[in-house]
């Protein structure tokens, strides 16, 4: 079993990215494994950790299809939509509540 490279904050070598980084140039990690690990230390704590990939081995996103845009958009409309009421909020719902404030705190509503 072999160990990751371990890497001090912001000394990785060229060819490694984060999951942001390659997002950001528009590639995913395609099925490859954690190539290195970058850390920064923290005083009390353990250092933070930021795993690493090789950018040769990264696949290109998929494009978004009309259908996983259909299902993405149902998803949020079912995270904007109340249970109790049923309206639908503008915003995510906050899932502490798992309702619009309107109906989690109705006697506030009545006062206003």
């Amino acid at each position: 079993m072999s160990t990751l490279p371990v890497y001090r904050w912001r000394l990785a070598p060229d060819g490694y990215a984060t999951r942001r980084q390659l997002r950001a140039l528009g590639l995913r990690p395609g099925g490859q494994g954690v190539a290195a690990e970058l850390q920064r230390p923290r005083r009390r704590r353990g250092p933070l950790v930021a795993y690493l990939y090789r950018i040769d081995r990264a696949k290109p996103v998929r494009p978004m299809t009309p259908a996983r845009r259909a299902a993405l958009d149902a998803a949020m409309a079912a995270r904007r939509t109340c249970p109790n009421c049923r309206t639908d909020a503008g915003y995510c719902i906050p899932r502490s509540l798992g309702m619009c404030p309107a109906c989690a705190y109705p006697e506030e509503q009545r006062a206003a």
